[in-house]
């Protein structure tokens, strides 16, 4: 048995998610339809670093997979990325030890959000950019996204409904940025792991402290209460890239 180890990215646009779903697309599900037709019909499940929810996209997901026989890796890379939906493609695959497992192997996470702030919007990127229509101080949301970095107890940005009870995350990079020439303002957060919905409410507080709704300190309040009823809305997931993954050897 070989496991391979494989970087795929994906427009999450006409996707219910990462993960299977009964009766919704996904990309676990069309990329196991292929793994399949490649192996003569047989069920080949995949394994990813990370569920990404509908409509969110992703530069650099990874998974593993197992096969009974050993493959050419670029012909095997070059077959799954032609015969997989244009929507999904194959950026590497390398062998890997049977040992590595993309999701419980240690590693880091890098997300991106993009806002758009233009006015008007831009139609062109209304699945790729979240449309923020109200006035923004930038400066505010720099001053205040620095206090999310460090380690801290998540719970006042997790979304309700989520079953794991550890809620302590580390967060390496936490900032914002303006594209001026596509007005867009773009979060990246780099962290040892993410909630549910986590980067999504840190971008929705973020904006209302930029619209001068909720004041700079907002951050630590919240993460002081652990009350997700102080953050502010979730931001659609139409923005949310997941972009690297970065394993510790």
């Amino acid at each position: 048995m070989m496991r391979y180890k494989a970087i795929i990215s994906y427009d999450g646009s006409q996707f219910s998610g990462f993960q299977r779903q009964t009766k919704a697309r996904t990309v676990q599900e069309e990329f196991e339809k292929t793994l399949s037709r490649l192996n003569n019909g047989k069920i080949i499940t995949i394994q990813g670093a990370g569920r990404t929810d509908a409509g969110v996209h992703a530069y650099g997901q990874v998974i593993h997979f197992d096969l009974e026989q050993e493959r050419d890796i670029e012909k095997l890379r070059f077959a799954l990325d032609t015969q997989t939906p244009d929507d999904i493609d194959v950026i590497s695959i390398e062998a890997v030890d049977e040992t590595f497992h993309a999701r419980y192997n240690k590693h880091l996470k890098t997300y991106e959000f993009l806002v758009d702030i233009g006015r008007p919007k831009n139609p062109m990127m209304r699945n790729y950019a979240t449309h923020y229509p109200y006035p923004l101080e930038i400066p505010l949301i720099e001053e205040a996204i620095k206090d999310l970095i460090g380690t801290h107890d998540f719970t006042g940005f997790t979304a309700a409904g989520t079953t794991i009870e550890n809620k302590v995350r580390t967060l390496y990079k936490a900032k914002v940025s303006y594209d001026e020439d596509r007005q867009f303002l773009v979060f990246t957060f780099t962290g040892n792991g993410f909630l549910y919905k986590q980067v999504r409410n840190m971008v929705g507080t973020l904006l209302k402290i930029g619209n001068q709704r909720m004041p700079v300190e907002q951050i630590r309040i919240i993460l002081e209460a652990k009350d997700r009823q102080l953050a502010g809305p979730t931001a659609a997931g139409n923005g949310l890239y997941l972009k690297e993954i970065i394993y510790e050897d």
